[in-house]
């Protein structure tokens, strides 16, 4: 089971200093936590995507891109592409450069983003937002996988012997996950394709985020890639951490109270109540992650939300060591004890590049789920 984090690159005021970092100091601030991420022993760091103030991240691969030449183990990730947005094309070709950079430590996120008002500045219609990501998607699949694709849709100019450049690395395309919240309609894409889905599930009740995932499951079974138990799955989660719960509590409240995405809503203790949301010790959050499983089975893919709220690069550096050094060897260890063998691991480039080689289908994200049950 892969364990990492994800960073939306929120610009926040500090509510305990009044202190706003400088959009320079944030951008540094993302890739000294990846760098923590991969010295404490994480498997992933994976950035958000976006186009408007107070967040930083408009150029993903960029950013990754650094990283890279940075780090030897890291998979390097997105916690949304906009596959709305963006076009596919330049996706293409955006992440299979990435690949070869990287040696293959890359896979990424489709999503659809949470602002609404992205769509006309990439001259898209919001109202499209459900198509554009089945037809953007449906030509990114061809084009890592086709080495001339003629192509013609709703959303897009058409495309007429067009070839993407690089090529995928070792022709093996980067494993997508398809991350959704509330949308049924991306677990059926996820499950179609073979791909992998991702409950980001920091904002909603376990129940929920049970029935979406089940639903990807059991369109994945239908579809042919395994059984439900075999779909690949990912999730969300958000920690704060210190050696006891009331300590915790205490730091983290002028942050939850003031973040820009539930501040000035319910209270603390409600929202841990009602969401995966953990402030307490390395041992509660052990508890409640594993806790997980009950509502999503066994999984492949776990990432924590942990540097957003203003909270300083000091402390988020703090909540990694605890991360690294107290919780994930915890959760390595219990998540495998009672793992059925034939639940896959999270797909990695190497592990797809076998697969193939061992003579699977030919589709990257298909086999991802067959590669170790074969």
């Amino acid at each position: 089971m892969q364990f990492g984090i994800f960073s939306v690159g929120d610009v926040t005021p500090d509510p305990t200093t009044g202190r706003t970092p400088t959009e320079r100091e944030r951008i540094k601030a993302m890739v000294a936590i990846a760098l923590k991420a991969e010295e404490v022993g994480l498997d992933v760091f994976a950035t958000g995507e976006h186009h408007n103030p107070p967040f930083v991240p408009s150029s993903p691969t960029t950013m990754l891109g650094y990283i890279a030449a940075r780090t030897e183990k890291l998979v390097l990730s997105t916690s949304t592409t906009l596959i709305t947005t963006n076009d596919p094309v330049k996706i293409a070709e955006d992440f299979a450069m990435l690949q070869h950079l990287a040696d293959g430590r890359v896979d990424l996120m489709m999503g659809r983003g949470n602002t609404g008002p992205v769509y006309p500045w990439f001259g898209k219609d919001i109202r499209q937002g459900i198509n554009l990501a089945v037809e953007n998607y449906a030509l990114l699949h061809r084009l890592w996988r086709e080495d001339v694709v003629d192509w013609e849709g709703k959303f897009r100019t058409p495309l007429q012997g067009f070839t993407s450049t690089p090529r995928p690395l070792d022709d093996v395309p980067p494993f997508v996950w398809h991350g959704s919240i509330r949308s049924p309609e991306i677990a059926e894409q996820a499950a179609f394709y073979g791909d992998g889905f991702f409950h980001n599930n920091i904002f909603w009740p376990a129940d929920h985020t049970k029935r979406m995932i089940e639903l990807y499951r059991d369109r994945y079974a239908h579809y042919g890639h395994g059984t439900p138990e075999q779909a690949v799955v990912g999730l969300g989660g958000q920690v704060f951490m210190r050696r006891s719960s009331q300590e915790a509590v205490r730091e983290f409240r002028p942050y939850f109270d003031n973040a820009p995405v539930y501040g000035h809503g319910p209270s603390l203790e409600d929202f841990t109540d009602q969401t995966p949301l953990t402030v307490g010790s390395p041992q509660q959050v052990i508890e409640k992650t594993l806790a997980f499983r009950d509502y999503a089975g066994d999984y492949q893919r776990q990432l924590f939300l942990m540097d957003h709220a203003g909270l300083p690069l000091k402390t988020v550096l703090e909540q990694l060591d605890l991360l690294g050094d107290e919780v994930v060897p915890v959760l390595r260890k219990e998540f495998a004890a009672d793992r059925p063998a034939d639940v896959p691991d999270a797909p990695t480039h190497a592990s797809l590049l076998a697969a193939r080689e061992r003579g699977a289908d030919g589709a990257a994200g298909r086999g991802a789920g067959k590669e170790t049950v074969a």
